[in-house]
């Protein structure tokens, strides 16, 4: 099915919808600092072979013995490891942009495993959270660090929301928490594109559609802008019978 266009409602007065801007101006803030994420779906391979490329020599340098000395102490020991300490550097030496992927790793390096990761994740600042999230398909087989993905999910931070709904929540997310990520990043301003395995999971998805079809209800009838990324999750499902009055909201067109 085909959806039209909607652009935010405006109120008697001709300002646009209070709520709608705020949103739009804290998804602005948050990326700020662009990260390549399109990398993070690769190896690990492909990760370092990407930062080789795109590092300057004295940040190469740096990451290189960063490794060698997560690799000599992997672990944890003592209050704070010394892998620890470079993950903290990060940023520094490698520039907002590759600090992520610098970060997932000297956490492989390092071996990291479930315990280790959460001790990052609650301890370390957002960047670092954010590094975890992004590390888990590469370094957790199981289900075991889903707590982590779950504490993201409740979070408002658009950059966390990315990371979270990675190839860790699509592999081992249960469908009714995965459902509401799904909601949640409509609700952030998070680009569907982000979901990791969309189109596989939201694939016959009643129950999905379902939820979709309240949203767009509840937003028509608050006299909002229903997301254009609504729609292509909606058409995902193959819903046949969307919810009454929810297939085009703000008519059909002409």
């Amino acid at each position: 099915m085909t959806h039209p266009r909607t652009t935010p409602a405006a109120r008697t007065d001709g300002s646009q919808d209070t709520q709608d801007t705020q949103g739009a101006q804290a998804q602005s803030t948050h990326t700020a600092h662009p990260a390549p994420d399109t990398v993070f779906t690769s190896s690990l391979d492909g990760l370092r072979r990407h930062l080789t490329t795109h590092l300057d020599p004295a940040a190469r340098a740096w990451l290189e013995h960063a490794l060698d000395e997560a690799a000599a102490h992997p672990g944890i020991h003592g209050p704070i490891s010394a892998w620890e300490l470079r993950l903290a550097e990060a940023g520094r030496r490698c520039g907002a942009a590759h600090a992520d992927a610098a970060r997932v790793l000297i956490l492989d390096a390092a071996r990291a495993g479930t315990d280790a990761l959460t001790r990052v994740y609650f301890q370390g600042t957002a960047d670092e959270r954010r590094a975890v999230l992004r590390a888990l398909p590469h370094l957790v087989s199981g289900s075991g660090a889903l707590p982590l993905v779950e504490d993201a999910l409740r979070t408002n931070d658009t950059r966390l929301l990315t990371a979270a709904v990675g190839p860790y929540a699509a592999r081992h997310l249960a469908p009714h928490e995965w459902r509401h990520a799904v909601l949640k990043c409509l609700f952030t301003g998070v680009p569907v594109d982000q979901v990791a395995d969309l189109a596989r999971r939201a694939q016959g998805d009643g129950e999905l559609a379902r939820m979709l079809g309240d949203y767009a209800a509840e937003r028509t009838a608050a006299g909002r802008a229903v997301p254009e990324d609504l729609y292509r999750v909606l058409d995902l499902t193959e819903s046949v019978t969307p919810a009454p009055g929810t297939d085009h909201p703000h008519g059909k067109e002409s």
